[in-house]
């Protein structure tokens, strides 16, 4: 684990050692390769790592793998996706491993509900509905002894198929597979390609092969894809287009001389891979340019007319560096669609703060009781239309689905005919939320006996889902009279989405007792007499997930700005891992000691302690003299202050009191005030017109101009989109201000199962979504659960006052509003002080006699500053 706050050099120090050891690797496995060679053709032994005993057969063969080794060539369409993966045949168990992959996969590119997928709804079809087009082929029912699902026409049905090998072997090059890799993620692909950036400025560029991967909807090229917008949509699409071209190269095949052959609008495949040759000249410009990030990628793409996404990915064998986003790598099943082998490997993960919640979330699922309704509604318009024309197979399967359904909707509707959740956790009717383990949801809903792995084998193997999804559209469209192509893509979308989220539920369900709880939240009705709700799996640890990793690779590196304090992702991810396994760098920061000042803040401006705990921070008191302090704080602080709140829903409690009583006034007479939006799509918006208030400022001092106001004040959230990844430098961010601990809600019935889990409470207290009820929890916790509890509200505090210094030249100020912050706490089991980052907290001035005392402290340190700056 490697910590480094930003603007020290992380990214280029990460580069330069770990390339370094790969050049170093590689030169060492070529050097004992040619000793080899030279052994062989001598006759002599000369350096070997085995003894001098060894018989004569044995060397030799030893000599010839290592010869071999750095020879490998693989198919590219054994890897990246061309051809699909073929069932493993070992038994129901590895059958039951491939179901959770397949339907856990993030951005890959196998089609997860088939082997055939026909062109659903087309342009033109005319208004009959062809019962062949969408009647499921028969289904036989499992074969106990070999765990394999059959079709009645014959043969094993895996996830590949014999029309994919024509386009297999168009992109059949091969490739020298790199013995070492380098695998380098962040989260978000602005991320990567700052990456790539620092990469070209070292000597590495032009001594490595990199390999830059992203997701279809950042490469796609293809106008008529990606004007669907959705990525879900996209992905749809594209698999579409490459299995339409598979049906058509077969039905070409099976029509036999003068046999028609029917097309459709997106019969030819995906126009963006009908050229092989462009693949190749693809891949050549990328070696030869050097690293390159998406947008260079999409560019290359887009001038030769060829995907860059199946581009990028072909290079994958012969790279020595992948850089992509860490979802793609946690994910077993993308790594197996991307191809990508973690033995000998270093896996290099930034931005690593949140990978804990990033690793589990990924096996979270969930589905609304809109979803389900629609489901249901459409498996049984469905089942009318061709009971009579469906095997016994896929009746019996159809109609198990239906019962689920019903079973999920009643749970959720909570009506008196219902099958309702018989717990003592939620025993009450009006109890919005409960929480139960698997077996307790099972066996409350009497769906105990169904085989739940069968039922997902019928549905991963068989075309059911695609079949019924069209059917349903088809019907709306009739309905509407409509065959407007966005419509259907929506209506198409929306029934695909639901049988997905449907799928991953009932696979979660399959998971062992312990590793999760199912989440059900009943809304009660609205004004317009409508019910909602949804059932959600929340998986309680990542901690076998990432072992996989862990065991997998050569080396392992969490690297992050902020990665206090540790022991939470320790605890969450290798507690397993004894104490030499695991090292911790922290490094200091490589500002001055003079450009940071530290502050805990016990009292305000009248002399009143400032608590911002649960119970007293939304009094009148609080609230005003929080607002009395930022008056104080606008006098003496230039540019931009940004001050952090625990939630959305306090700073709304806080700006509307500071509006009635006048104190927002009063602050906007010397700044401009902004606040952060809570739609995501917003934030760019305002943060883009709270820099040009700071700018204004900056502009009129260099021109010796009088201003109205001084700078700007941002009202921002904890766990928002501004507390993470984005950089408040120099002006924008003189002064960061954190009111309170932001501990996360008690009344967060996912992450108090969390706390249960972490601290071994088991079915302990009961919660039913309640803030007292998770008090309760917090205060039966023995250590563990109540640590973890703590360590995410520093977590957040981190990462938040972390916004500030972002280069060397950089200075701010941080206060820590709360009594709880300074070094007379009355806790003493925990202090927050010390999980503060190690350039922080030795700079912290962690106790002050009177808010005067912090007046004077801002006012000098300020006036040094402008004082160097002239």
């Amino acid at each position: 684990m490697l910590e480094s706050p930003t603007g020290t050099g992380k990214t280029l120090s990460i580069i330069c050692s770990a390339l370094q050891w790969l050049v170093d690797r590689k030169q060492r496995r070529n050097d004992d390769s040619s000793v080899s060679v030279d052994t062989q053709q001598n006759g002599t032994t000369g350096d070997r790592s085995g003894p001098d005993d060894d018989p004569d057969w044995m060397r030799n063969i030893l000599g010839n793998k290592e010869v071999e080794g750095p020879k490998k060539k693989v198919k590219l369409k054994k890897r990246y996706g061309f051809k699909s993966k073929k069932r493993d045949k070992t038994g129901i168990e590895e059958g039951l491993n491939d179901l959770f992959n397949h339907f856990r996969e993030i951005e890959v590119d196998y089609d997860m509900y088939g082997k055939e997928q026909n062109n659903l709804i087309a342009k033109g079809d005319g208004e009959k509905l062809d019962d062949k087009e969408f009647l499921v082929e028969e289904y036989e029912s499992e074969d106990e002894k070999s765990g394999l699902s059959k079709r009645k026409s014959g043969g094993i049905c895996s996830s590949s198929s014999s029309e994919g090998e024509n386009e297999a072997d168009e992109f059949s090059d091969e490739e020298e597979e790199a013995e070492f890799k380098i695998y380098f993620c962040s989260r978000t692909h602005s991320q990567l390609s700052q990456f790539v950036k620092e990469l070209r400025k070292t000597v590495f560029a032009g001594q490595l092969k990199v390999a830059c991967l992203g997701s279809r909807k950042n490469f796609c090229i293809n106008e008529e894809v990606l004007k669907l917008g959705n990525s879900t949509l996209i992905n749809e699409q594209c698999l579409d287009l490459q299995k339409n071209k598979k049906n058509q190269v077969s039905k070409m095949k099976n029509s036999g001389v003068g046999g028609r052959v029917r097309k459709t609008k997106a019969s030819g495949g995906c126009p963006m891979l009908s050229k092989h040759k462009l693949q190749k000249q693809f891949r050549h410009e990328m070696t030869d340019q050097g690293p390159v990030d998406i947008e260079d990628l999409v560019h290359i793409g887009s001038s030769l007319g060829t995907c860059p996404y199946y581009g990028s990915r072909s290079m994958v064998p012969a790279a020595d560096l992948v850089v992509l986003p860490y979802q793609s790598i946690l994910s077993k099943s993308s790594r197996e669609s991307l191809g990508l082998s973690l033995k000998n490997s270093v896996v290099i993960i930034d931005e690593a703060h949140n990978l804990a919640d990033s690793l589990i979330s990924m096996y979270d699922s969930k589905i609304t009781l809109s979803q389900l309704e629609l489901v249901n509604s459409s498996l049984e318009g469905y089942f009318q239309r061709f009971r009579n024309l469906l095997g016994p197979g896929n009746r019996r399967h159809i109609q198990t689905l239906m019962v689920l359904t019903r079973a999920f909707i009643q749970t959720l509707c909570n009506k008196d005919n219902a099958s309702l959740v018989d717990s003592s956790c939620c025993p009450a009717k009006n109890v919005s939320e409960c929480s139960l383990c698997i077996n307790e949801f099972v066996f409350s809903l009497n769906i105990d006996n169904i085989n739940l792995v069968k039922l997902l084998q019928y549905i991963k193997d068989s075309n059911m889902i695609h079949k019924v999804s069209g059917y349903g559209n088809k019907i709306i469209n009739l309905q509407n009279d409509t065959t407007l192509q966005d419509k259907e893509c929506r209506a198409e979308g929306s029934f695909l989405s639901g049988f997905r989220a449907l799928a991953g539920m009932l696979l979660s369900l399959t998971n062992r007792d312990s590793d999760g709880r199912i989440i059900v939240s009943r809304k009660r009705p609205s004004d317009f007499g409508q019910q909602g709700g949804y059932l959600k799996y929340v998986m309680l640890t990542g901690e076998k997930i990432f072992h996989e990793i862990v065991d997998e690779a050569h080396a392992v590196v969490l690297a992050g700005g902020t990665l206090q304090p540790i022991e939470e992702t320790r605890e969450r991810l290798f507690p397993w891992l004894l104490p030499d396994q695991l090292h911790f760098f922290s490094c200091g920061h490589i500002i001055s000691s003079d450009n940071i000042l530290p502050i805990s803040v016990s009292q305000g401006p009248s002399g009143q302690s400032l608590d911002f705990s649960y119970s007293s921070r939304s009094t009148s008191t609080m609230v005003g003299e929080l607002g009395v302090l930022l008056c104080n704080l606008v006098t003496v602080v230039p540019q931009g202050i940004v001050v952090f709140f625990s939630s959305f829903d306090y700073e709304e409690c806080v700006y509307s009191s500071w509006k009635t009583s006048g104190i927002l006034g009063r602050i906007m007479k010397k700044k401009h005030v902004f606040r952060e939006p809570r739609k995501s799509t917003e934030v760019e918006t305002v943060l883009k017109e709270y820099k040009e208030s700071v700018d204004a400022l900056s502009n009129a001092n260099s021109k010796d101009v009088p201003v109205a106001h001084n700078g700007a004040v941002l009202l921002a959230v904890v766990g928002g989109k501004i507390s993470e990844g984005i950089n408040f430098s120099d002006g924008m961010g003189r002064c960061i201000v954190m009111v309170g601990l932001p501990y996360p809600s008690p009344s967060d019935i996912e992450l108090m199962e969390r706390v249960k889990h972490i601290d071994g409470l088991g079915d302990g207290p009961c919660f039913n979504g309640e803030a007292q009820a998770g008090f309760d929890i917090l205060r039966s916790c023995k250590r563990r659960g109540r640590e973890y509890y703590e360590n995410l509200c520093m977590k957040a505090v981190n990462q938040s006052i972390g916004r500030a210094i972002r280069h060397i030249n950089d200075y701010a100020a941080i206060l820590l509003v709360d009594t709880r912050y300074t070094s007379d706490s009355s806790r003493k089991s925990f202090h927050p002080t010390n999980k503060l980052p190690r350039w922080i907290k030795d700079r912290l001035i962690s106790s002050t006699s009177n808010y005067g005392e912090v007046h004077r402290l801002l006012h000098q340190f300020f006036k040094f500053h402008k004082s160097k700056s002239i």
